[in-house]
Formats: structure tokens, C-alpha cells, sequence
């Protein structure tokens, strides 16, 4: 079993001859956790850019399966490095099939008199320890057992809800050793289930196909921080959802 911090490591010092695995405690099904998988190629992606740019954006497909146990590589193609800002796209190639793709936009610092401050609410009450969902092997994705979730907002999957809206804290289990930063945040952002699962009645397939993430500020947090998430459900139609959420 690796540790969140073990598989970054490892990530970072990537070349594109270097094999990378990880294991089934980190899967969400028979593919790796999103999360886990973004994170390491934030962590590859990070070491090609100047020290002054920090993460603006990051857009990530799920493209395939990523196996665990099954050795992979991770390329990084810097597209455009600029004055101020650099554009860089990252791939997990497994058995030679890509299974996730991120393209991030990193920048420094500009002076401007231009500023206009996020005007959003936490609408969330404080963590409540007894609403920590336990891990239950089989009933719950393995990468569980890294994650803690307190739900507040919506009800849990194939609960035949009425609300398609989410909320409620996250953090890691295994604090870790390091201030919180992009890479944490991208993989607990990812770890709450769809929106839209809380309406199904009985279990069913589902899965993320694609999200974007903007860092509005650079990240300074302790690293035992729980982090706020609010998501709601703009549409779904024809098998197809999309949601919006405020970390």
C-alpha cells in the first residue's frame, strides 16, 4: 500500500523511460481513483515549469482504464512557455493506450489595479466527526481507505433522492507531510461520487469523463486542512451529466 506522498514522489521524478505502478488500494472500480492519477501528472507537469509559475488551470480527460499493478509512463510536452505564462500537456500511457490526459496553463504574477474578489459562501456547518463515512470494503471504492468524507449536503449514492446538489468536507486520512497544494486538492476534489448518482434507486455504472479545475489563488493550507466542497447539477440528459462545484 502506498501512501498519497509516496506516489507524488515518484511522479515528480518521472522521464518518459521511467515505469511508474501503483496499487488496487487506489482504485475506484477497476481503474485508478481520478484523482490520484491527475495528481501525478500535476507532479510530473510541475517540474518542467519555472519555480515562479504556479498552476492556474487544469483540464483532464479520462480517456481509458488505469490498471493497477500494471506498469505505466507519464510524457509531458511542454506546448508554449511565454513572457508570463507556459501551456503544458501531460499523458499516462499504459501498454501503449493513453489513459488520462491533462493539459494545465501555469503563470506568474502581473501587476494590475484590476482586482474583483470571489464574492461565493460556504454554505457548509462545521465538520461533524460523527458523519464521517467509514470505510466499508466492497461497498465503497477502495480508495476509501486514503480519503475521509463528511457529507452535509445531498444523500448518498442510489438512494433514490430528489436532490441532485452535494456538499460536505474532505481530507486525506494519512495526513501529509507536506502543506496542502494543487496536487491534494485536485485528488479530493475528485474523490465525492457524481451528483447524480444520489438520484439512482439501485446501483449503476458511472463514471468521469472529463473535469476543469481553476485555482483562483495559490494554495497555502495546513496539511491536516479539511477542505470545503458544494457541487450542484446545471443538466443531465441522454446518460450525460454536468455539475458545478466551489471548493
Amino acid at each position: 500500500m502506498s501512501t498519497f506522498d509516496q506516489l507524488i514522489a515518484k511522479a515528480a521524478i518521472n522521464d518518459s523511460t521511467t515505469k511508474l505502478t501503483f496499487t488496487d488500494d487506489w482504485c475506484q472500480g477497476r481503474t485508478a481513483f481520478g484523482g490520484i492519477s491527475a495528481a501525478m501528472l500535476i507532479a510530473a507537469m510541475n517540474e518542467k515549469v519555472a519555480p515562479n509559475r504556479r498552476l492556474l488551470s487544469l483540464s483532464t480527460n479520462f480517456v481509458g482504464p488505469l490498471l493497477p499493478d500494471v506498469a505505466f509512463s507519464i510524457i509531458v510536452e511542454v506546448l508554449r512557455e511565454g513572457k508570463n505564462a507556459s501551456q503544458v500537456l501531460a499523458k499516462i500511457v499504459q501498454n501503449d493506450d493513453v489513459a488520462v490526459v491533462c493539459q494545465a496553463a501555469y503563470a506568474q504574477k502581473r501587476d494590475s489595479r484590476i482586482e474583483v474578489k470571489v464574492d461565493k459562501k460556504c454554505g457548509l456547518a462545521p465538520v461533524k466527526p460523527e458523519r464521517i463515512l467509514p470505510y466499508q470494503a466492497g461497498a465503497m471504492p477502495a480508495f476509501f481507505q486514503h480519503v475521509a468524507l463528511n457529507p452535509q449536503q445531498g444523500a448518498l449514492p442510489f438512494s433514490n433522492a430528489t436532490s441532485s446538489h452535494l456538499g460536505g468536507w474532505m481530507r486525506f486520512k494519512e495526513t501529509p507531510t507536506q502543506k496542502m497544494n494543487e496536487m491534494h486538492v485536485a485528488a479530493l476534489t475528485d474523490a465525492w461520487p457524481p451528483t447524480l448518482l444520489q438520484k439512482f434507486s439501485k446501483p449503476a455504472p458511472a463514471s468521469s469523463m472529463s473535469w476543469y479545475i481553476e485555482f483562483i489563488d495559490e494554495i497555502a493550507l495546513d496539511s491536516d486542512q479539511w477542505l470545503g466542497f458544494e457541487a450542484i447539477t446545471h443538466h443531465s440528459a441522454h446518460g450525460y451529466g454536468l455539475e458545478d462545484a466551489n471548493i
